[in-house]
């Protein structure tokens, strides 16, 4: 299914006029970056829960939890 809809946009791509593929190529670099950064957003909250539990899980700091 999904190599059916690829396909299906790279012909429409194909049937635009040349002027207008660039158009089409800023949108699909700002889509791929835009996912990159989502994902880099979220391996640094990952990577940041891990290292911040030694921080917060600390008897010291129980009664803030039941809050």
């Amino acid at each position: 299914m999904q190599t059916l809809r690829r396909q299906d946009l790279l012909d429409k791509i194909y049937m635009l006029p040349s002027e207008n593929v660039a158009e089409i190529e800023d949108v699909v670099e700002f889509l791929r970056l835009r996912n990159e950064e989502d994902g880099l957003v979220k391996w640094a909250g990952r990577l940041s829960a891990q290292l911040f539990a030694k921080v917060w899980d600390n008897p010291e700091n129980a009664e803030y939890d039941k809050l």
